[in-house]
Formats: structure tokens, sequence, C-alpha cells
């Protein structure tokens, strides 16, 4: 268990967050928190956050394919 002090930041108070902790909690610097409290707690839980396009584009290392598609067969009037 490692220990932090609450320090003054400016009119705020703040503590810092050791690149240890960050890495076990799957966070990284400008991550949006949710916070929530009760007494003597204090929970930062990491943001739900949509992909982009290109973020979701990267996923798939920019190879995309509607040919690899199973369309089915031809139901109507359908142009080939």
């Amino acid at each position: 268990m490692e220990q932090v002090a609450i320090k003054s930041w400016g009119n705020s108070q703040g503590v810092r967050l050791s690149k240890s902790i960050l890495d076990q909690a799957g966070l990284e610097v400008s991550d949006l928190l949710e916070i929530t409290t009760s007494p003597n707690m204090i929970v930062l839980k990491k943001s739900f956050r949509h992909k982009s396009f290109e973020e979701r584009l990267a996923e798939y290392n920019g190879q995309i394919s509607v040919c690899d598609f199973a369309w089915g067969e031809p139901v109507g009037k359908e142009l080939l």
C-alpha cells in the first residue's frame, strides 16, 4: 500500500499519483475520471469514452474489407 499526502495546489488541494499507481490502475495522464465520495473515502474511476473512428480503424491495422462479409443470397432485384 502506498500513501500520499493532500497538498495545497493554488486555491485547491490535490494528491500526486505515482506512475506505478497509474500503471496498476490502467490510467494515463489526461484521462477523465469520475469521482464518488462517502465518509473517509474518495473513489476515482475512469470515465467511459467512445473510441473515435480513427482509433477503431487502427484496431484493424487500417485493413477493412466489405468483401469478407457474407451478404447472403439475392432476394430481389439487387444489382450484381
